[in-house]
């Protein structure tokens, strides 16, 4: 196991939306759970990863950071439970994430 910890800078000003969370994905083989929550960042966005596969941090820096400013995220936190998903499912999940959160209007 590895554990990954990522801040950006998102948007700083950003007024903090109304809490929430969602939970999307499952733990398992080329696969991967995600949860989004709102919280009061300073405008950045953190995301802890948990992997089971070493030595892809760059790669999780990159996916993480690309998937933050294509939305242009602000005051986000994400946890991410990963068993070995591509980065196209990680974009997947994280988009499906993210359209949870937002269509649950938290």
């Amino acid at each position: 196991m590895e554990r990954l910890e990522f801040r950006f800078a998102g948007r700083p000003g950003t007024p903090l939306a109304a809490g929430g969370e969602a939970l999307v994905g499952v733990v398992g083989s080329g696969n991967l759970e995600v949860m989004i929550e709102r919280a009061d960042l300073g405008g950045g966005c953190h995301a802890v990863v948990d992997t089971s596969i070493r030595g892809f941090g760059e790669t999780w820096e990159q996916v993480l950071g690309d998937f933050v400013a294509r939305l242009g995220l602000a005051n986000i936190r994400l946890s991410i439970n990963d068993g070995g998903a591509t980065p196209a499912v990680v974009m997947l999940r994280l988009d499906q994430a993210w359209a949870d959160l937002e269509e649950t209007g938290a």
